[in-house]
């Protein structure tokens, strides 16, 4: 690790704890050759396993991406869309993979967005899930009047 002051090449850990997610380590550091101290925080970097096999980074920003078109003409703002973006990839490293399928970035998706607009969550749904006809709509519509159901009685 290069200090972020001096450039030297090496530095001492002094502390090192996990954040309270639980998901990154911060350490404390200190530079030999200036003295002065920093934080770095270092996290596991989480991967996404493609059906073809390619490997490729995690990026929340594509999410974001992949769920905003299913939002157009909604009322979903950016920061609803930074929000799911943040929730699908807090569930993702909560499974303790640092390498996860496709598939289950997509399926970690599907529950906030379900919460989030359910026109936009049948949209996504509908490509996620290959719908290949109107009964597959409607029992998708069924689904979300059961759970609709389901929370209005808490």
């Amino acid at each position: 690790m290069h200090c972020p002051f001096c450039r030297h090449g090496d530095t001492r850990v002094l502390d090192s704890r996990a954040t309270d997610d639980g998901c990154s380590i911060r350490r404390r550091r200190q530079c030999p050759a200036c003295e002065r101290r920093f934080t770095t925080i270092e996290q596991m970097q989480l991967v996404v396993v493609k059906k073809s096999g390619v490997v490729e980074p995690f990026h929340r920003d594509k999410v974001i991406a992949g769920v905003r078109k299913a939002c157009k003409g909604r009322p979903v703002s950016e920061a609803d869309l930074a929000r799911l973006g943040q929730q699908v990839e807090e569930t993702l490293r909560a499974s303790g993979l640092a390498e996860v399928p496709s598939d289950e970035v997509g399926v970690a998706i599907l529950a906030p967005l379900s919460e989030l607009d359910p026109v936009a969550y049948l949209r996504f749904a509908s490509v996620y899930k290959h719908y290949q006809s109107v009964d597959d709509f409607e029992a998708a519509i069924a689904h979300l009047r059961e759970q609709a159901g389901a929370s209005g009685t808490d």
